[in-house]
């Protein structure tokens, strides 16, 4: 297109050559006085060279939106395979982080068909969908409306029935001696009062019934992660516990007391994919509910701001390999006396 706008711009050439032959009628006037071809040829030849000016520019610049035109569809064309293929590699990420949580959630639920289990801070739904899979009644519960409405949506996507509340592990909203397990992943240990909720949670269990929980240990990846956000955030309440100490089994044990028995603790490993260190510590800004409260913060002082990036995307990088990060966690797992 932008080619043939552009000669519009150039002179127009045009050219002809022509020939007749003709017979000179010398005889119907006077006779010849010497001998000549009464036949000649005659060749006519033409050359035509034009030029408009363009003396306001209109040809110019219809030339030059010619031109971006064309480029702007072939930026369009890269920007469509670009977004495909980035469109591809999140979907891969987001099914690989999704079967990593799925794995971790089959370590966690011993669960027998039937059973009525409560999965306290719930999150997007991935232990109550299992659960509810496996044929248990199952209600879920998390202190945060969006992420209730997408479990919701998760629930209706796999066909499952989830009775969902909005609330908090330290007023849980049941009765006494509901439930028959009571299970949380990486969800109850935010709560600020680990005693208060560890009593609800304990109060809404029935005798015999099954406490399981999975948790980050304050020495590796996650754990280490929380005592870097914790030195750029802003102070806690006072009273209020780091959630890692939920990773330490003595702790654990402390806070469970003489209310539990048979308690068994496991470790096992997540495997969350990332393109790079960068890519997980973007990821992790923009997921993490409190460290997106602790960028905000952070947007007036860009120093300090690039000062935590550096040290995230050195703590990934210790356990960054294959494209994946290394996250370990400890099961928790005892029977209600």
């Amino acid at each position: 297109m932008y080619l043939a706008q552009i000669t519009a711009l150039l002179p127009t050439v045009a050219g002809g050559f022509s020939g007749t032959r003709a017979k000179n009628p010398i005889g119907a006037i006077a006779a010849p006085t010497v001998a000549i071809d009464p036949t000649y040829n005659l060749y006519t030849a033409q050359l035509t060279v034009s030029y408009l000016p363009d003396i306001f520019g209109g040809t110019r610049r219809a030339n030059e939106a010619a031109k971006a035109a064309e480029e702007a569809g072939r930026f369009q064309l890269e920007a469509t395979y670009l977004t495909l293929s980035s469109n591809v590699a999140v979907t891969a990420i987001q099914e690989a982080s999704l079967r990593g949580q799925i794995d971790a959630t089959d370590r966690l639920l011993q669960l027998q068909r039937g059973e009525v289990v409560l999965d306290v801070a719930c999150g997007t739904g991935v232990v109550a969908i299992t659960a509810a899979r496996r044929g248990a009644q199952v209600t879920g519960l998390d202190l945060t409306p969006e992420l209730l409405e997408v479990a919701h949506e998760n629930g209706r996507v796999a066909a499952v029935s989830i009775d969902w509340h909005e609330g908090d592990v330290e007023h849980l909203p049941f009765d006494a001696l509901t439930f028959d397990t009571v299970v949380s992943q990486f969800g109850h240990m935010f709560a600020p009062r680990p005693d208060v909720a560890t009593a609800e949670m304990l109060r809404v269990l029935k005798p015999g019934g099954t406490i399981a929980f999975a948790t980050w240990p304050p020495e590796l990846y996650t754990g280490r992660m929380f005592s870097i956000t914790a030195r750029y955030a802003p102070a806690p309440p006072p009273g209020v516990a780091p959630p890692p100490q939920w990773g330490d089994p003595h702790i654990v044990s402390e806070r469970l007391g003489n209310a539990v028995k048979d308690i068994v603790f496991d470790r096992a490993t997540l495997f969350a994919p990332a393109l790079s260190p960068q890519h997980f510590r973007a990821m992790f800004e923009r997921t993490a509910g409190p460290v997106i409260k602790m960028i905000e913060s952070l947007a007036s002082d860009p120093a300090k701001l690039a000062a935590f990036r550096t040290e995230m995307e050195a703590l990934v990088s210790e356990y960054f390999r294959d494209n994946t990060v290394r996250q370990d966690y400890l099961l928790t797992r005892a029977s209600k006396i």
